[in-house]
């Protein structure tokens, strides 16, 4: 079974987490935004983050390969913003087919919950997993931990 990691990473977490999963076998796919979705200083890029996830915000993703059809797991990474998926996910949950897929999720914030994001994740996709990790690039060994599969 080829599985894949597709993700977005702001701080680094999601770098870090594909590391981890390459190790494993994983393909690794990284998604970013056309333009910048967040201000420089970490202080107001939570606080802008958090209100644009609140909102549901979905930014314009750069291009990337969208393509599926060889995998049978999916695994999709991204941040926490207020509780929330980061708006960059919100964007790509838009342009993927997952229909078929056994879909992961693997959800990286400082807290290592997301309530919010959680609702969101079983009303869209009811038979997904999800994986929590905080802080994964301050907490390397609990993050391999959580990620043996």
């Amino acid at each position: 079974m080829k599985k894949l990691f597709i993700y977005y990473s702001h701080t680094g977490n999601g770098d870090f987490v594909s590391k981890i999963l390459t190790e494993k076998g994983f393909d690794i796919r990284k998604y970013g935004t056309e333009k910048r979705v967040l201000p420089k200083s970490f202080f107001f890029s939570m606080l802008v983050g958090g209100f644009k996830a609140s909102i549901g915000s979905c930014p314009k993703l750069e291009e990337f390969n969208k393509r599926l059809e060889d995998y049978d797991e999916v695994y999709i990474g991204s941040p926490i913003w207020n509780g929330r998926l980061a708006t960059p996910t919100n964007s790509l949950l838009k342009t993927l087919d997952l229909k078929g897929k056994k879909v992961t999720f693997v959800l990286y914030s400082g807290s290592g919950t997301s309530k919010a994001a959680d609702k969101k994740i079983a009303k869209l996709y009811p038979e997904a997993r999800t994986i929590h990790l905080k802080e994964p690039k301050k907490y390397p060994e609990e993050a391999a931990n959580r990620l043996s599969l």
